[in-house]
């Protein structure tokens, strides 16, 4: 009769613990990207909406995560492969919602962009906290922390330009934050999907 010590029994475990966060975060980020885009909206902010897409991809990030838990490395890295595409293209979307910022420049509502980022960043403080233990564990919840680390990044990004929309009373802080976040997201995505890529290859070696 095989115990708990078993490497099939540890791996369950493992599995299980990973579906259990996964879960959370994907609910988590889920609300936070509806209640965060209606934010960005009403108070006209690009770096707010920067914010809510990366809530977005990681909420699709997650639910793809949950899927991967239990398949091997190559079907794994092929996820965090799509995660990494995910990633580029919310920094796409908010680099063409710059551009339109550009030739229809408009002064964001500094109080609402402070007031979502702070409550972003309570919910991705938690997120992060619950991935923490996970984050070596394999490519495809290396990729999830990688994700969560960034919206911590973002939320107090936007805090810091609402600041300056504050004190400049001006939409340029808003704009160059967000160009800022663009940079940031196409780095991460390139750094994810180099990890998946080198992944991949070595599970079609072993193959």
């Amino acid at each position: 009769m095989s115990g708990c010590c078993d490497d099939n029994c540890a791996i369950d475990v493992l599995r299980q613990r990973q579906r259990g966060t996964l879960r959370i975060v994907l609910g988590i980020n889920g609300l936070m990207f509806i209640v965060i885009a209606m934010a960005a909206l009403y108070g006209k902010s690009t770096a707010l909406l920067a914010d809510s897409l990366d809530n977005f991809g990681d909420a699709l990030a997650y639910g793809f995560s949950l899927y991967a838990v239990s398949k091997g490395t190559a079907a794994k890295a092929k996820v965090a492969l799509f995660k990494g595409g995910l990633i580029f293209l919310a920094a796409c979307a908010v680099f063409a919602q710059i551009v339109y910022k550009l030739f229809v420049p408009s002064v964001p509502i500094f109080e609402v962009m402070a007031a979502f980022s702070l409550l972003g960043l309570v919910a991705n403080s938690f997120c992060l906290f619950l991935l923490w233990r996970h984050r070596h564990e394999d490519v495809n919840m290396s990729s999830v922390w990688e994700c969560s680390r960034n919206d911590i990044v973002s939320n107090i990004s936007v805090f810091v330009a609402a600041g300056a929309v504050w004190l400049t009373n001006s939409g340029w802080p808003d704009i160059l934050v967000a160009l800022a976040l663009v940079l940031f997201l196409m780095r991460s995505a390139v750094r994810v999907i180099s990890s998946a890529m080198a992944e991949l290859h070595t599970a079609t070696l072993q193959g």
